[in-house]
């Protein structure tokens, strides 16, 4: 098998294994917790707390449903253009393994979100806080518009009341998924591997034929 079709071959099955993993969490959270509900998992510094927001990483959002609308095909011209780079890169031989775990990750984590975007709102009921979202008895919003759900919370630790901006709530508040995670830790190989990963390939030119300037010197003749 050659290295292209072996590159392609890994990169499919990579993003369809997050995004299965990423799309079986959410699910679970979806169809079993109500809005808001917190389970403790590690002590009180590792929780699952259920939310959904309108499509943005770690809970942020975009405006309302024009907000919406623009986010989710943003997201998805993204995950298009990221898709053709990836195909031209393996093509044309330029990538490697480094390369190909930061496309994957930031690829199955866009996709992960676009999914809610897309379809959640056709499948599930509206999650409440005293109601569980049921799958395939109505839907709550059309297509486009649904909400990204996120459950993983890491109130690590409070800052104190004093503190500028941020005191009185914790170290990291947010509240994100896999697939937040799978951009996120991406992004940030990306920025540690940048010399490598943006490094510009040198053109290899050929060697100019050195020039040998002969000063014709005055022959003296006697």
């Amino acid at each position: 098998m050659d290295k292209q079709r072996r590159y392609t071959i890994v990169s499919i099955g990579v993003i369809l294994a997050l995004i299965v993993i990423d799309q079986i969490i959410k699910i679970l959270v979806k169809t079993h917790m109500c809005i808001g509900e917190t389970i403790p998992v590690i002590g009180h510094w590792f929780n699952l707390c259920f939310v959904e927001n309108e499509g943005m990483a770690f809970g942020l959002s975009l405006g309302h449903n024009l907000g919406k609308l623009f986010l989710s095909l943003l997201r998805v011209a993204l995950v298009v253009l990221l898709c053709w780079y990836l195909h031209k890169r393996i093509k044309e031989e330029k990538m490697d393994g480094l390369q190909l775990a930061i496309f994957c990750l930031v690829i199955a984590g866009a996709l992960g979100n676009i999914i809610d975007s897309l379809f959640y709102g056709l499948v599930f009921t509206e999650s409440t806080p005293l109601e569980v979202a049921k799958a395939f008895a109505g839907g709550y919003a059309p297509l486009l518009f649904g909400k990204v759900v996120d459950m993983f919370y890491f109130p690590l630790f409070p800052i104190p009341e004093g503190f500028p901006i941020w005191g009185g709530s914790y170290f990291f508040p947010a509240i994100f998924n896999f697939a937040d995670s799978c951009i996120t830790v991406g992004l940030i190989m990306m920025l540690i591997f940048n010399k490598r990963f943006f490094a510009e390939e040198k053109k290899t030119s050929p060697d100019a034929e050195p020039e040998v300037m002969a000063d014709a010197e005055p022959v003296n003749k006697d």
